[in-house]
């Protein structure tokens, strides 16, 4: 395994670790909304910061953006949107199933289907079958799957030694948006793919190989603002028991808390795309779909690490922690097996 692939492998950790950790600024936040604290976080994750960044790289921002035809930036919107309804469907999953069914069910599919998808799409099916550092990261997929499934019972077992309940726990409705926010979720792999011309612009203007995917940001997450803004803003003025004026009604102190926290929340949601760019620019270029196995993977070991340091698993028994353990290094060595099928 190169220096170069082992590099994107820890790049696509950090990332990961990113999005494990991003939700802890926003539980915070009190007697707020979900939906205004989602809103203020999502403005500067989807917007403020990719539009920032994108405006620091580019020597002229609006030229750059200006040199695609409108079939170009429509798909990667389109699959920036899809991502967005994923993005909506993941905390709904949560409420009709809990955090350990609906994380299983909803990132085992989208692991599936955004990695093996895309070169599907590409006509390159035989990268995957044809050759054996393909056959090799396929089989990292379904290590990657079976570790995935360990730390979702791990997370089923401290439920029920801690007495939890999903909600509203509902199987039938709770399993069709798991299974939705999983094919939904996999738009953001498909508009990566999609946003390619526009990284290949951006290398043409000089910028390092670690930022080019950056600018396609401001169009991927364009397309996850409104489909989540959206959404927010709906409820939010059709909802009688939740409203923005209620919400900014409180102390001014506890008002500028809330939208600080909400801002970091946001800020740390940014950063696991903005590594998971530096881990696909160190990705093979023949191997670049695994780029989403390895942050959803990750994501799932990080979360898990996460509540162990938050003692988030402290439980009578043990087994839950050595089940959760076991899973953890299946994920490891998955990683480890996609990272020796693309040095193949």
């Amino acid at each position: 395994m190169n220096d170069s692939i082992v590099l994107g492998i820890i790049w696509h950790l950090v990332g990961a670790a990113s999005a494990a950790c991003f939700y802890a600024p926003f539980k915070q936040v009190k007697h707020w909304s979900w939906e205004t604290m989602w809103s203020i976080g999502g403005f500067v994750s989807w917007l403020v910061l990719p539009w920032l960044v994108s405006y620091i790289l580019l020597p002229n921002f609006w030229a750059y953006y200006g040199s695609f035809s409108f079939s170009v930036l429509l798909p990667v919107f389109l699959f920036g949107a899809m991502w967005g309804i994923g993005n909506i469907n993941y905390g709904l999953t949560m409420r009709y199933l809990g955090m350990s069914m609906g994380i299983g069910i909803a990132i085992g599919i989208t692991l599936i289907i955004g990695t093996l998808m895309t070169p599907i799409i590409q006509g390159r099916v035989d990268v995957l079958f044809g050759t054996p550092g393909g056959r090799m990261t396929l089989l990292g997929v379904l290590v990657a799957l079976i570790g995935v499934a360990t730390v979702s019972y791990a997370g089923l077992l401290k439920e029920r030694a801690l007495g939890i309940r999903a909600e509203e726990f509902n199987l039938k409705k709770g399993l069709i948006l798991a299974v939705m926010c999983g094919i939904f979720s996999a738009g953001m792999s498909f508009a990566m793919d999609a946003a390619k011309p526009m990284h290949e612009a951006a290398a043409a203007l000089g910028i390092d190989s670690l930022y080019v995917a950056l600018p396609s940001y401001v169009i991927i997450m364009g397309g996850g603002a409104v489909i989540n803004l959206g959404y927010c803003f709906i409820r939010l003025a059709t909802m009688k028991n939740i409203s923005i004026k209620a919400d900014f009604s409180l102390a001014k102190r506890l008002i500028v808390v809330n939208v600080l926290f909400s801002m970091l929340g946001g800020t740390m949601w940014y950063l696991q795309f903005f590594f998971y760019a530096w881990g696909h620019a160190k990705i093979p270029a023949q191997y670049d779909y695994m780029s989403w196995m390895l942050h959803m993977s990750f994501y799932v070991l990080c979360g898990g690490i996460v509540g162990l340091l938050l003692k988030e698993w402290k439980c009578q028994s043990k087994k839950p922690v050595s089940v959760l353990c076991i899973g953890c290094l299946i994920i490891i060595l998955a990683a480890n097996i996609v990272g020796l099928g693309m040095a193949a």
